[in-house]
């Protein structure tokens, strides 16, 4: 009973329905308290929904009980426990570790590629989600998730690998169709290269399935500013950032998105503070808020008050950050430089 939760977990899991994850694993580890595989999962539940001291606790709890493990399951909790207590640097060796183990473990390579991402190595990652993509046609079996795809698309992307990464989603389709991150990660990768006809097309049928999502308009407008930002076309970005705060004046994450984008983009710093005051006023311990705030007073050359926030932020931190880390890194040199 225990493990047919379990299992009903990992499909909700990698259909990224997080929550409905949760209450299956917490279904199975009801019926069986001892169950590895589903506290484990719980644990990267908890931490996809950020719920950070729940997820901490229950690794810490798993992790107690290593040396009992078997070798496979001890680097399998180091996975989560490195992730939530480590750098992306202490995943990269534990990973490493037990690939000595078994060098045929798919989601240990999608891992190591998310590690260098996340750290901004792209030349590094490419070769990893590439070997888990390999190792899945080996088995003759398509990937757990569309990430496999859109994180390894993303990769070539910043790498300037436009046809591998167009050769790429053609595959993803045929064991994803209609899926919306794709169809997100096609529509910039049209409109960097400038084909409007084909992107607007993507756009229209992203839009189309949010709509089934029942996703709101202001959340579709401040999903367009985010995509026409990456595709490189700011002022159509700030255009939608802006139709969506129209939309729902309040909302603090919409007020935080074009906040980051004024301050980022050098466009209006001054604005951009102003935003995201609004923003923290409604949640003040918010990380990804603080950091834009830290962000702003950095760009405008109060860098003690800068360093101030952008330490809370990292305190407060669910995930490595690299973007996070490079601003508190340069905060933190000139703050020294001063004194």
């Amino acid at each position: 009973e225990a493990y047919r939760y379990f299992i009903y977990g990992q499909k909700a899991f990698y259909n990224k329905d997080i929550s409905t994850a949760k209450d299956w694993y917490l279904k199975a580890i009801k019926n069986d308290s001892s169950y590895f595989g589903a506290n484990l999962m719980l644990g990267w539940t908890y931490s996809s929904l950020g719920m950070m001291e729940q997820a901490k606790k229950l690794c810490l709890k798993i992790y107690r009980d290593k040396d009992k493990m078997y070798p496979a399951q001890q680097f399998a909790v180091g996975n989560l426990y490195t992730r939530l207590f480590g750098t992306p640097q202490d995943q990269i060796d534990n990973l490493r570790q037990s690939m000595v183990l078994d060098d045929q473990v798919p989601i240990e390579y999608y891992m190591l590629g998310g590690d260098y991402s996340s750290l901004y190595l792209f030349d590094k990652a490419i070769p990893e989600y590439e070997k888990a993509l390999e190792i899945f046609n080996k088995w003759g079996s398509k990937p757990m998730w569309i990430n496999n795809y859109t994180e390894l698309g993303y990769a070539y992307h910043q790498t300037g690998q436009y046809k591998k990464e167009k050769k790429l989603y053609t595959k993803a389709e045929q064991d994803f169709p209609n899926d919306p991150d794709l169809i997100y990660r096609q529509a910039i990768l049209s409109l960097s290269e400038r084909d409007t006809i084909t992107a607007n097309a993507y756009i229209k049928k992203y839009l189309s399935i949010n709509k089934e999502n029942a996703l709101s308009e202001a959340e579709n407008k401040s999903w367009l500013g985010t995509l026409y930002n990456e595709a490189g076309i700011p002022d159509k970005a700030e255009a939608y950032f802006r139709q969506a705060l129209k939309l729902q004046p309040e909302d603090p994450d919409i007020l935080n998105n074009l906040a980051y984008f004024q301050i980022d983009k050098d466009r209006n710093i001054n604005e951009g503070i102003e935003l995201i005051d609004k923003a923290l006023a409604s949640d003040s311990e918010n990380y990804s808020y603080l950091h834009t705030k830290g962000w702003g007073l950095y760009r405008v050359g109060k860098y003690k008050e800068a360093l101030a926030f952008l330490e809370k932020s990292w305190g407060l931190k669910t995930w490595w950050d690299q973007e996070l880390c490079l601003h508190l890194e340069a905060a933190k040199k000139t703050v020294a430089n001063i004194k």
